[in-house]
């Protein structure tokens, strides 16, 4: 990590990271909980993303075998229950 440099999520937690191939043959690198991830074209790119999130820990880095998918749609991140409630009232 270079100097001046921050972690996308804000603060220095480390994070499980999963990458793989989707379907189509793109690199995908996604955390555990599917709130930070992306799309790359080498493994190299998806890697290191992946360290840079984590604060650089290979053992924190997982290699998925098949297929990996990376969904951005609105139902992958439910809100909540606390959250919809205050929506609602």
């Amino acid at each position: 990590m270079r100097q001046g440099e921050k972690f996308l999520s804000g603060g220095s937690e480390a994070k499980f990271f999963l990458i793989g191939q989707n379907r189509r043959g793109n690199w995908v690198a996604k955390d555990q909980r599917g709130l930070r991830g992306g799309l790359f074209v080498s493994r190299a790119a998806a890697l290191k993303f992946a360290l840079f999130e984590n604060g650089n820990q290979p053992q924190l880095v997982v290699a998925m075998p098949g297929n990996l998918e990376l969904d951005l749609s609105a139902d992958a991140f439910p809100a909540p229950a606390a959250q919809v409630l205050s929506l609602a009232a």
